[in-house]
């Protein structure tokens, strides 16, 4: 098969196509023809080097996989070739641990991600995945929107659901709302009922951001702070919920955008940079900082419906050849991107 191959951390000119051999599946797996993977900001992480826990070079990056099933390993229930299919970010679970047994496989000690670790990713022809990583696609759900489900809608769908509990009425502020996980969360807020607040640094983005549910837009340059504009559309109260897609780079302004009693729910993380800041400033305002990471397979599943009945809908930027790789990365490093790039890479001559 063809892959794109990452064999030491560097710039685009790392991202190299090489011919592999085809996986073929062990017990548990399931393998896949890939149809389109999504270009997200952890591969530019992973690819450049900033990201080190849990990389293992060579690697083919890759982890949001939608495809059809050509293979199944001999242990694997309920799939078979020809099932139209997507990935969780995973391609290992123990599927014992306390994890795995509550709900959070997220969190598996044992877990092995895609794109990350050796030459199992989705900058390829094919990928092998265990089957407790995959789920199958509802009718209406097309293959290019379901490889950027798990990642964009299911992370986000974790962090406003399960870890954020936003209810109706309250103001939701979306950091980095023009990237993958930003118009999803901002569609998520909206389907929630909340006043949707989203900051960007694009302002030609603006329109569709409205489209997709935001009631404000705040555009403004990458860097500025936009927390003034934040308190004047809330008379002073500020953002009831924060879904930040972002990090360190706006986390001053994003502080004091908050209300009392604000939950800050972590998402994003898009430099290796650190932040300082005084405790005080969030628990004397009983603001609770939170994390969400990744999606079950369950959510997954949940997703998968949303986007299937049209309650949600997949951004998709540009489809590139696999053989952009590299164009995809620029253009993601740049902040040239609105949504999602994904590679096609069993449509090379068609794309070309």
């Amino acid at each position: 098969m063809r892959a794109v191959v990452v064999e030491q951390p560097g710039g685009t000119e790392v991202l190299r196509m090489q011919t592999l051999p085809d996986p073929t599946p062990k017990p548990r797996d399931v393998v896949i023809q890939v149809d389109s993977c999504g270009v997200c900001f952890h591969d530019i992480v992973t690819r450049n080097g900033t990201l080190k826990a849990g990389v293992e070079m060579p690697v083919i990056l890759g982890h949001e996989i939608s495809g059809i099933v050509v293979a199944v390993g001999a242990d694997v229930p309920g799939f078979r070739p020809g099932d139209r299919v997507a990935t969780v970010q995973r391609y290992h679970i123990c599927g014992h641990c306390a994890h795995c047994r509550t709900g959070f496989e997220p969190l598996c000690e044992d877990k092995l991600f895609l794109g990350d670790a050796g030459l199992v990713g989705g900058y390829a022809e094919y990928v092998a995945v265990e089957h407790d990583n995959v789920a199958r696609l509802p009718e209406g759900a097309a293959l290019d929107g379901a490889a950027i489900t798990a990642c964009t809608l299911g992370t986000i769908y974790n962090a406003a659901l399960n870890v954020g509990r936003i209810r109706a009425g309250e103001t939701v502020l979306v950091t980095g709302a023009s990237g993958g996980l930003g118009l999803m969360a901002v569609q998520m807020a909206r389907l929630c009922g909340a006043r949707v607040i989203a900051q960007t640094g694009s302002p030609d983005s603006a329109t569709l951001l409205r489209e997709l549910g935001a009631d404000e837009v705040v555009a403004l340059p990458r860097g500025e702070d936009f927390s003034q504009a934040v308190r004047e559309l809330t008379a002073g109260h500020g953002a009831d919920v924060a879904l930040d897609n972002v990090g360190t780079p706006l986390f001053q302004p994003l502080r004091r955008s908050l209300a009392q009693r604000a939950r800050w729910v972590l998402i994003g993380q898009l430099t290796g940079e650190f932040v300082s800041f005084n405790p005080a400033q969030l628990f004397l305002r009983n603001i609770s900082m939170l994390s969400a990471t990744s999606t079950t397979r369950q959510q997954l599943v949940e997703c998968l419906e949303l986007v299937a009945r049209g309650r949600i809908r997949p951004v998709i930027d540009a489809a590139l050849p696999l053989a952009q790789a590299a164009e995809a990365h620029r253009r993601m490093e740049a902040g040239s991107v609105t949504g999602r790039i994904i590679l096609k890479p069993a449509a090379e001559e068609a794309l070309q």
